[in-house]
């Protein structure tokens, strides 16, 4: 079972790494799939009642791979974790076969929930770097979540999350007609409020120079005046 699933975690790793030349390498010096064999030690110790043993084994692998996953987490075989510095797993969260996480994920919560506080992520979803899913909620199968996106809320499958706070752009590559509309949307409500303001602001600034400029022109007229004046009177 445990040869079965490493197996798994190399071919899952050869599949989406174009770097990847072997099966031995990936095996002895990919920091996910190093990750991965301790987490699955820490589990098994985890579900002996042997919690402190597991504990220290995941703070192991988080010391030697940069991965912190906590022993509860399932994590299904034939995951990638790429590499990997960075990438926080929480206890109830739940990744299914063929999901990609890159450098700087976080599978969170957000300190309000209780009981299933952690995202479950289905099949050949991936999540790009530094991306935060925080939540008991579900990211469907295919979903691709943006780098740096801050997801809150449940994703549907095959759609494309960006943004922060994450919002869904595209659902199977094309464009959902259920999206909020973008009057509608408060980003662009307050990028609108503030090109509003921007213009308002030019349309002050040019009339100040128009009145400054109208201002300087006419203590000028009456000077050439009063020399006209007075080259009159001199030949007079």
């Amino acid at each position: 079972m445990f040869f079965r699933k490493l197996n798994m975690d190399i071919a899952a790793a050869k599949r989406n790494d174009p770097a990847a030349r072997n099966r031995f390498e990936i095996w002895l010096t990919y920091s996910g799939v190093r990750a991965l064999i301790w987490h699955r030690r820490a589990a098994v110790l985890w579900k002996m009642h042997l919690k402190f043993l597991a504990r220290w084994a995941s703070q192991w692998a988080k010391f030697r791979t940069g991965i912190e996953i906590h022993p509860a987490a399932k994590i299904a075989p034939g995951v990638f974790i790429d590499h990997g510095s960075g990438v926080v797993i929480g206890e109830t969260a739940e990744v299914e076969e063929g999901v990609v996480i890159y450098q700087g994920v976080t599978l969170g919560g957000t300190g309000k929930e209780k009981g299933k506080r952690h995202p479950t992520i289905r099949k050949n979803a991936v999540i790009a770097c530094g991306a935060k899913v925080l939540g008991g909620f579900t990211v469907g199968e295919g979903a691709r979540i943006g780098a740096g996106a801050v997801v809150l809320k449940e994703v549907p499958p095959f759609a494309t999350v960006v943004g922060v706070p994450g919002r869904v752009v595209r659902i199977n590559g094309e464009k959902p007609q259920d999206l909020i509309p973008e009057k509608e949307d408060p980003i662009v409500q307050e990028l609108c409020a503030l090109r509003e303001r921007v213009f308002a602001l030019e349309e002050m600034l040019a009339a100040r120079q128009q009145e400054a400029q109208a201002d300087g022109a006419q203590p000028a007229e009456q000077t050439d005046g009063a020399q006209n004046e007075e080259q009159t009177d001199e030949n007079l």
